[in-house]
């Protein structure tokens, strides 16, 4: 199965997580298909904390991909962020 979920990096204290499509069985920080975006839960003043490409999302979940639970959360907050600019 393959799903869409977080793939953390950054520093102790820092995180910074990329939104990637990987199969299930694979770890968490483990080999990959694609990145779609990637989440920066510490942005602070002019930084982005959220970018994802919603053309490869929706091809993604098209041909049967999962979204997990948080990021399922994050879509939702782009597409506020996207309606309100």
């Amino acid at each position: 199965m393959v799903v869409i979920r977080l793939s953390r990096g950054g520093s102790k204290a820092r995180p910074f997580f990329n939104i990637v499509v990987a199969d299930k069985r694979v770890r968490r920080d483990g080999r990959f298909i694609e990145r779609i975006g990637y989440y920066n839960p510490n942005a602070r003043g002019a930084e982005q904390g959220l970018n994802l490409a919603h053309d490869r999302l929706a091809y993604w979940q098209g041909v049967g991909a999962q979204a997990s639970d948080t990021v399922e959360r994050l879509i939702k907050q782009s597409a506020k962020q996207q309606v309100a600019a």
